[in-house]
């Protein structure tokens, strides 16, 4: 089992790496397995610390449970216990959870990345249950909270950790929903019980309050700007996370649409080319002109920024 001190520093949020045909309506196995293995190789080579799967820009809403398994194994054979691996398991139902995080668990992945179940608002009271029954049907697995609440229709106050800590299981957390108070009032009720990642715009106000790391997809457009933040945070350099911090979050030239977040970023990931994600799945195909301009110059914008902090991270 990991503990929390084990989380830090930079987690990449995979995309399901899709076969050619993947959009295709009537395609039944779309998980690239060779991208997969060749991109995740990659990544962890090239210096991230942590790698997660199967959240809302991982596309497991769009999997069928097959595809599932077959990511969830490649991706296990592709990190080969490098770095810390949590394979998404979230569902619309707890039932459909516990499949998934026993094919997580045989797949031999370190832990779960686990929402609340989502199709109607949960109450906090059923969240805290799901936590611990999950925790106790899985005792061999460490889990990671996924706390997205724009798609999870919940968000679990700070006054619920103490309850879900119980759960030795539970050690971290995947978020981008708290102000600095509330940060300040989490961390210190865990008391260094939860490895806490925030979006990588976030970190530098948030790592002093208690993140312990930082989560990124632009990172398959090429990791390099997000190591170098991880570097300069590390190095006490606060004036250039600072400005590294402005740079990342210059790639974001609009206001963020649920519609086009994720599958603008994997369509950006693709132009970029540091590795292959494939093309998008069903439903979400249909890409306004406009959409698509935005994403060309997203990629376009980060491969400079990589440029720029790639000899800067290999030189340290």
């Amino acid at each position: 089992m990991l503990t929390p001190q084990d989380l830090h520093g930079v987690m990449a949020m995979m995309p399901a790496f899709a076969t050619a045909d993947a959009a295709d309506i009537r395609a039944e196995h779309t998980v690239d397995v060779d991208h997969l293995k060749e991109g995740v190789d990659k990544a962890i080579r090239d210096g991230v610390d942590v790698i997660a799967t199967t959240g809302s820009f991982g596309e497991f809403h769009t999997l069928l449970p097959e595809e599932f398994e077959t990511l969830a194994r490649a991706t296990v054979e592709a990190v080969n216990k490098r770095v810390p691996l949590f394979i998404g398991a979230t569902g619309l139902n707890s039932r459909e959870v516990v499949r998934k995080m026993r094919v997580v668990r045989d797949a031999g992945a370190d832990g779960a990345l686990v929402g609340v179940p989502f199709y109607f608002p949960s109450t906090v009271d059923n969240a805290l249950r799901f936590y611990r029954e999950i925790g106790e049907m899985f005792p061999t697995l460490n889990i990671m909270i996924y706390h997205n609440p724009p798609l999870h229709n919940i968000h679990i106050p700070v006054e619920a950790f103490p309850k879900i800590l119980e759960n030795r299981n539970v050690i971290g957390m995947k978020d981008s929903h708290r102000n600095p108070r509330a940060m300040m009032e989490l961390h210190r009720l865990a008391a260094g019980r939860l490895s806490h990642f925030v979006h990588a715009g976030q970190y530098y106000g948030y790592a002093p309050l208690g993140a312990a790391g930082l989560w990124s997809y632009d990172l398959w457009m090429g990791p390099w700007p997000v190591l170098a933040l991880r570097d300069a945070m590390a190095q006490g350099d606060l004036a250039r996370a600072r400005e590294i911090t402005f740079e990342i979050t210059d790639a974001y030239d609009a206001p963020m649409n649920l519609q086009w977040r994720e599958t603008a970023a994997k369509l950006a990931i693709g132009a970029a080319g540091y590795v292959q994600p494939g093309p998008l799945r069903p439903p979400f195909l249909e890409i306004p002109a406009e959409v698509q301009e935005r994403i060309q110059k997203r990629a376009r914008y980060w491969t400079e920024l990589c440029a720029k902090y790639r000899p800067r991270v290999e030189a340290r």
